[in-house]
């Protein structure tokens, strides 16, 4: 599509380091907006993603958080959209959106569910309990307890 630049929003950070790896690859210009009280929760995600080359804008308005850093975004994206990519991470708008999200976020589940019953535990087990760490856009099973 000959863009040269790509523009995101993060909160946790995930999503801009992910957009700062692909961007990288590519060597294409990568801003990623953050609310600036994000960014002072999320350090290690904005070291991230400035060793990757990315430019994170703070963002000074409003509550300082990803609503914010979205705003940011697409102001610059519709300024921008000949040359830039959005590369959304909220999961905000209208259909197909929020259902797209719910769909692709339960694949993690059945695949961990899978797994579990064909080899982890034995054969036809589940764990009496899943703990799993939750932020951002990221999710990740931690452990499993079987008593």
């Amino acid at each position: 599509m000959k863009k040269t630049r790509i523009v995101a929003e993060t909160g946790a950070g995930q999503h801009g380091v992910a957009t700062a790896t692909v961007a990288a690859k590519l060597g294409i210009e990568c801003i990623v907006y953050m609310g600036t009280v994000d960014m002072a929760r999320q350090l290690p995600n904005v070291y991230r993603m400035q060793l990757l080359g990315t430019e994170v804008r703070g963002v000074e308005s409003g509550s300082k958080t990803l609503k914010d850093a979205i705003n940011e975004a697409i102001r610059d994206w519709v300024t921008n959209v000949r040359t830039t990519h959005y590369h959304w991470a909220a999961r905000w708008g209208h259909t197909p959106i929020p259902p797209l999200w719910r769909d692709f976020q339960s694949v993690i589940g059945h695949e961990s569910i899978e797994q579990m019953l064909n080899r982890e535990i034995g054969p036809g087990r589940l764990p009496d309990a899943v703990v799993a760490c939750v932020g951002g856009a990221a999710t990740r099973l931690a452990f499993f307890i079987r008593s």
